[in-house]
């Protein structure tokens, strides 16, 4: 009786474990392939806010993010 208990809240707690790092393993994957922001949509953020985007503010801007994602 007690055996069953313990091996359903053992497995339980294997599988949210498990559950967790696979989920977390394919959403680092998908958004390594698709990041939620390019330089393309950085820029046109920029011209909307009434900036003029350089190349350098763009590439500074882009780098600061990838830091922050890391």
């Amino acid at each position: 009786m007690w055996a069953t208990i313990l091996v359903g809240i053992l497995a339980l707690i294997v599988g949210v474990a498990l559950g967790f790092f696979i989920a977390r393993r394919y959403m680092m994957t998908y958004l390594k392939k698709n990041p939620p922001i390019n330089e393309q949509m950085l820029k046109m953020m920029m011209m909307q806010m009434g900036m003029k985007p350089s190349q350098k503010k763009i590439n500074q801007m882009m780098s600061a993010m990838n830091k922050q994602m890391k």
